[in-house]
């Protein structure tokens, strides 16, 4: 059986974004799924900008947004209201679209990068020695097969098996029980922004699709039931009507499902040569939507550092995947945690204490805008070196460049050198030139600045080569 670059487990968002990414890079990767066909059923269905602008780097990101919803913020209660409108992005809002979209669309972009799918194979174990991975399993008539690789990643999900085979604890709790979810219809709709509201018995959660299409989320606090209990649709009506005061003109249930809601996290996101990403390495409470949105940006951020360790470059390089996205998600998870605490409180007077600080805070600008940065993922970044510029770690703009916007150009799939007006560019490294006053910044695949000063002391080289093992290894852009 020949040798794979990655073996990837798992053909979710998180497993599709990876494979695209190391296809991309020109290294072989094979998506294992034990599904015969996509899912087409799912909790997930908020892309936040941060995603939106991960996928405008490759392209993608116009095609996913014609097919849903934009949201350009969130009513909560007692008229508090999160404004995603002054974003200092492209996608000032958020995309409700069903993730079976998201998914489409990531298969069918790793499909034309050149990642090979195997659908209906059920991973059974996982070995690792300092040459490679073995991964093994067997297909739907029960064929055993193993796939021999020089990295293996576990995006299947928060029940992953690889995860259990590889022996990374999953420590954490169930935070909340019999939570409905259902896509339904509504005669006399809300605006159209994601709307919440939380009272003593329960909470309720509408966003819309479009087409008098929405997805509901909700808890009643009174009747809780096991996970495998249908959602009946009077139940339904009353815990939205509880919530919200009114049922919307509740009609049609196209789907509906029951789910609980954990918080877990493993220790290490790294073991060896096998790697945990998205569900599989972080799972939280659905309040702020951010499951999926974090699934991307792991894959994102893994993606460029295997191709690039694959090439050449020091192992170390992929310790850095830890160090930078465990801390993410457990910001996420502790965040989103505090959210749906505060949705579930059922003294009245912390909900009233609730209820007007939130409408506060969120009505004052600077907080306001904090908030929806570090909702979004926009002010999401990663720490830097003693001495680097305080640029370095951050999500780097969509800048003007003389070749088009910056994240057109991060279409290269590899680091993208953007130097000072007027300032010559590199014989050796063809770069762009930013419209705008600025200092030089050297970016990385996944949109982070790497780098960020005066591209005449040649500092970026160094850089460059720590992450890559090269001075030249920016993509060529085409102008």
């Amino acid at each position: 059986m020949k040798h794979i670059d990655v073996v990837v487990i798992g053909a979710g968002p998180t497993g599709c974004m990876l494979a695209a990414e190391l296809a991309t890079a020109g290294r072989s990767v094979t998506v294992l799924d034990k599904r015969a066909a996509p899912s087409t059923l799912s909790r997930a269905f908020g892309v936040h900008a941060r995603t939106l602008e991960l996928l405008d780097a490759r392209g993608l990101a116009d095609r996913l947004v014609a097919t849903g919803a934009a949201s350009p913020g969130l009513k909560l209660w007692r008229g508090a209201a999160l404004n995603l409108g002054r974003l200092r992005s492209r996608f000032p809002y958020v995309l409700v679209t069903p993730q079976q979209n998201v998914d489409a669309l990531l298969e069918a972009h790793a499909r034309e990068r050149g990642a090979d799918f195997v659908r209906g194979f059920t991973v059974t174990g996982v070995e690792q020695d300092g040459d490679g991975v073995r991964v093994h399993g067997h297909d739907g008539s029960g064929r055993a097969g193993t796939f021999h690789a020089t990295y293996a990643v576990g995006a299947d999900g928060a029940h992953s098996g690889v995860r259990t085979m590889i022996g990374q604890p999953f420590p954490g709790k169930a935070v909340l029980r019999s939570i409905m979810l259902a896509d339904v219809e509504l005669e006399n709709p809300p605006d159209n922004l994601v709307t919440v509201n939380a009272v003593r018995d329960g909470f309720a959660f509408i966003a819309p699709y479009g087409d008098n299409l929405f997805r509901v989320i909700a808890w009643n606090r009174r009747h809780q039931v096991d996970d495998s209990a249908p959602v009946d649709r009077e139940e339904l009506r009353a815990t939205i009507r509880t919530a919200m005061g009114t049922d919307y003109g509740l009609g049609d249930v196209r789907w509906q499902s029951r789910f609980h809601s954990d918080e877990r996290q493993v220790p290490q996101y790294r073991t060896g040569r096998v790697f945990l990403a998205g569900d599989a390495a972080h799972v939280h409470s659905p309040a702020g939507g951010q499951g999926m949105n974090t699934g991307i940006h792991d894959a994102m951020n893994l993606g460029w550092k295997l191709a690039a360790v694959l090439g050449g470059a020091d192992d170390a390089v992929l310790d850095t995947y830890h160090s930078e996205r465990h801390p993410v998600g457990r910001l996420v998870l502790r965040s989103s945690g505090v959210t749906m605490r505060m949705m579930t409180v059922r003294p009245w007077i912390l909900r009233k204490l609730r209820n007007g600080a939130v409408a506060a805070l969120l009505g004052f600008p600077p907080i306001g805008d904090a908030v929806a940065r570090m909702f979004s993922g926009i002010g999401i970044g990663y720490g830097r070196d003693a001495g680097e510029s305080a640029l370095v770690g951050r999500r780097a703009e969509d800048l003007a460049t003389d070749a088009g916007r910056l994240y057109e150009v991060l279409r290269s799939g590899g680091f993208v050198l953007v130097v000072e007006p007027g300032a010559p560019v590199p014989g050796d490294l063809p770069a762009v030139t930013r419209t705008a006053d600025g200092p030089a910044l050297l970016v990385r695949p996944d949109g982070y600045i790497a780098w960020a000063g005066d591209s005449a002391s040649g500092e970026w080289r160094g850089v460059l080569k720590r992450w890559t093992a090269t001075t030249n290894g920016a993509r060529a852009v085409s102008r």
